[in-house]
C-alpha cells in the first residue's frame, strides 16, 4: 500500500468532512462520498508492495549514487593518520615543522565544512542537489593535487582547505537528496549509507598508506573524487521536491517516473508518480500560502520564498530550538568520546597507548575494515532496533573498551610488553560499539528532528555546528596529552563522555523510530498528533499496511 497517495486521500477526507461540518447534512452527504473515495483509493492501490526491495531499486540506487562522495570524505578524514607520522618523521623530504602545524594539517578539514555547507545551501538551491553534488569535485581535485606537490607544510595546510571545501560540498545535499526521494521505511537505512561508504574510504587512505607514501597516496586520492561524480551522472536524478519548488513540474514527473519505475500501475489509469506530483505540488502550494500574508491567489501568483526574519522565528518555536539543543550536546558528547580523535591520530593514538611494537598502519586497516564491516551493520540495526537503545548500548561499552585501554596502558608504561597488543583490542572494540549508535545515529537525527519549513537549514547548522565541534575536539588531543598526564589519563576522559552519552540516551534523546515526521513534530510541541489536521506536510509519513486497509474495509461494509 502506498502511503503518499492514501495521506492524500485522507487529506481530501479531512477537508470534505470539515465542509460538511460547515455545510449542513447536504455537504455532509459529500464527507461520506469522500469516504468512499478513500476506500477505492484503496482498493486500487492494493497492487501496490511498497515493502518489497525490488520496487525500491532505483531510490536505493539514487540514493547510493548521491552518497557515492562520502568515499573521498573518508580519505580526507582518515588521510591525516597517513600524513602526519610521515611529515615528523627524520627522513621526511618536507622542513620540519612544529606538532601544532601537523595538528592543524590533520584538523582544518572540518573547520572549512562551515564554509563549505554555507556554499553548498546556495548551490541547492540555485543547481539542484545533484548538479551541487557534481560541482565538488573542483576544490576535491584541487585539493590532493596541491598536497601531493606540495614543498613544504603550508602548502599542505592549503590542500587540506580544499579538501575540507569538497567534503562539506559533495555531502550535505546527499542528506537532504535522501531524506527527498528515499521511501519512509528505507530512509533511516539509506541515510546511514553515507557513513558507510566513508568507512570504506577510510579503508582504502589506510592501505594506501601502508603501501605507498603519503604523495603517492595523494594522487590515487584523486580517482575517488571523480568516480563519484560518474556514479551521478548515471543513477542520480534531480531531486522533484526541488524541481517542484522550481515550478519545473515537467522535469519533475520525468524523476518521479524513473524513481517509482517499478511498482506496479494501479487499477486507476493514474500511476504512483502521478500521486506523487500531485501531493508534492499541493504540499508546495501549502508552504507558499504559509510564508505569505497574501490571500491564498495571490501568495501562489507571486510564489515569493520565505524570508530570512520568517525563518529564523521558525527556530523560536520549540520544533526549532529543541532539536537544536538536543543536537549540539549530543555532537558535543560523540566529539569529545573521542570517535573522531581516534579517527584522525589513529597511528599516533596507538602508539601513544603503548602498542608501537605491532605495526599502526596495519592496525589502522584493520580498524577501518572494522568501520566498514560495522557500519554495514548498523543499517540493520537503525530498522530494527530504536535510535535510543542504539546510543546507550554504543556509549556504555565505548565506556568499557576506554577504561580497560587506560588501565592497560599504566601496565605497559610500567613494563607489562606482553600486553602491548590489548590497547589495539580495545580501540576495535572502541570503533565497533561506536558504529552502532553514538557515530551515527547523531548524523540520522539531523535529517529526522527538524519539521520541514527549516529541515534544510536546521541540517545546515548543525551540520556546521558539529564540524566545528569536531575540530576543537582533534585540535584538544595533543594538549589534553599534557593536560591530564598521558595517553591513560586521556582514555579515561573519552570514557567519562561516553558515560555522559549513556546518560543523555536514557533520560533526554526522544526516541524517532518508527515515528512519522508530524508525531516527531508534535512531540516538541508536546501535542498529541492524533488532534492535529492532517495537512500536506504529513502525507510523506502516512504509512497505512494491507491489514489495516483490510479492517477498514471489514467494517465499513458491516455499517
Amino acid at each position: 500500500m502506498d502511503p503518499i497517495s492514501i495521506g492524500a486521500s485522507q487529506l481530501q477526507l479531512e477537508i470534505r468532512s470539515s465542509e460538511g461540518k460547515l455545510r449542513g447534512n447536504d455537504t455532509g452527504e459529500k464527507a461520506e462520498d469522500a469516504f468512499k473515495e478513500v476506500i477505492t483509493s484503496c482498493r486500487s492501490l492494493s497492487s501496490f508492495e511498497t515493502n518489497t526491495l525490488k520496487s525500491a531499486i532505483p531510490q536505493i540506487n539514487a540514493a547510493i549514487a548521491a552518497a557515492s562522495f562520502h568515499v573521498y570524505v573518508g580519505i580526507a578524514l582518515s588521510y591525516s593518520a597517513v600524513l602526519v607520522p610521515q611529515i615528523e618523521s627524520p627522513d621526511s623530504d618536507i622542513p620540519q615543522a612544529s606538532k601544532n602545524l601537523t595538528s592543524l594539517c590533520a584538523s582544518i578539514v572540518v573547520l572549512m565544512v562551515p564554509i563549505g555547507s554555507l556554499i553548498a545551501g546556495y548551490l541547492m538551491d540555485k543547481i539542484g542537489r545533484a548538479n551541487t553534488i557534481k560541482v565538488a569535485i573542483f576544490p576535491a581535485v584541487t585539493g590532493f593535487v596541491i598536497v601531493a606537490t606540495a614543498p613544504d607544510v603550508y602548502f599542505i595546510l592549503a590542500g587540506r582547505i580544499f579538501m575540507g571545501i569538497a567534503c562539506a560540498i559533495g555531502t550535505s545535499p546527499a542528506y537532504v537528496y535522501i531524506t527527498e526521494v528515499a521511501r519512509p521505511d528505507l530512509r533511516g537505512s539509506l541515510i546511514s549509507s553515507a557513513p558507510t561508504i566513508a568507512s570504506l574510504g577510510m579503508c582504502l587512505a589506510y592501505i594506501g598508506g601502508a603501501i605507498f607514501d603519503w604523495r603517492t597516496t595523494a594522487w590515487l586520492a584523486i580517482i575517488f573524487a571523480i568516480l563519484p561524480v560518474i556514479l551521478v551522472q548515471l543513477f542520480v536524478v534531480e531531486s522533484p521536491v526541488y524541481l517542484v519548488s522550481k515550478g519545473r513540474i515537467e522535469d519533475a514527473a520525468k524523476s518521479l517516473t524513473y524513481l517509482y519505475k517499478n511498482y506496479p500501475k494501479p487499477d486507476q489509469n493514474e500511476s504512483l508518480a502521478d500521486m506523487h506530483l500531485r501531493a508534492l505540488l499541493r504540499d508546495n502550494e501549502k508552504k507558499i500560502i504559509g510564508n505569505s500574508k497574501l490571500p491564498p491567489e495571490e501568495a501562489l501568483k507571486e510564489n515569493k520564498k520565505p524570508s530570512f526574519c520568517q525563518t529564523l522565528h521558525e527556530f523560536k518555536k520549540p520544533t526549532g530550538y529543541k532539536p537544536l539543543l538536543i543536537l549540539f550536546f549530543l555532537f558535543f558528547i560523540q566529539q569529545f568520546s573521542g570517535i573522531y580523535i581516534t579517527l584522525f591520530y589513529s597511528v599516533t593514538f596507538l602508539q601513544d597507548a603503548g602498542a608501537d611494537e605491532i605495526d599502526p598502519f596495519i592496525s589502522s586497516i584493520f580498524l577501518g575494515v572494522v568501520r566498514f564491516v560495522m557500519s554495514l551493520l548498523n543499517a540493520w540495526l537503525l530498522r530494527k532496533f530504536k535510535r535510543r537503545f542504539l546510543i546507550m548500548v554504543s556509549s556504555f561499552f565505548m565506556a568499557a573498551f576506554m577504561f580497560i585501554s587506560g588501565a592497560v596502558t599504566i601496565w605497559i608504561e610500567e613494563g607489562a610488553n606482553e600486553m602491548r597488543i590489548v590497547p589495539v583490542i580495545c580501540l576495535l572494540g572502541f570503533v565497533c560499539t561506536s558504529m552502532i549508535g553514538l557515530l551515527s545515529i547523531p548524523w540520522t537525527l539531523t535529517a529526522e528532528m527538524f519539521p520541514t519549513s527549516i529541515r534544510s537549514t536546521g541540517h545546515s547548522i548543525i551540520f556546521s555546528v558539529a564540524n566545528i565541534l569536531m575540530f576543537i575536539a582533534v585540535q584538544c588531543y595533543r594538549p589534553l596529552l599534557s593536560i591530564l598526564g598521558g595517553s591513560h589519563a586521556v582514555q579515561w576522559f573519552f570514557a567519562l563522555f561516553a558515560i555522559f552519552g549513556f546518560f543523555f540516551g536514557l533520560c533526554i534523546l526522544p526516541e524517532t523510530h518508527g515515528k512519522k515526521l508530524s508525531e516527531i513534530e508534535a512531540y516538541f510541541e508536546k501535542k498529541s498528533p492524533a488532534r492535529n489536521r492532517v495537512n500536506a506536510s504529513d502525507i510523506y509519513s502516512v504509512s497505512v499496511n494491507n491489514k489495516e486497509i483490510e479492517q477498514m474495509l471489514k467494517r465499513k461494509d458491516t455499517a
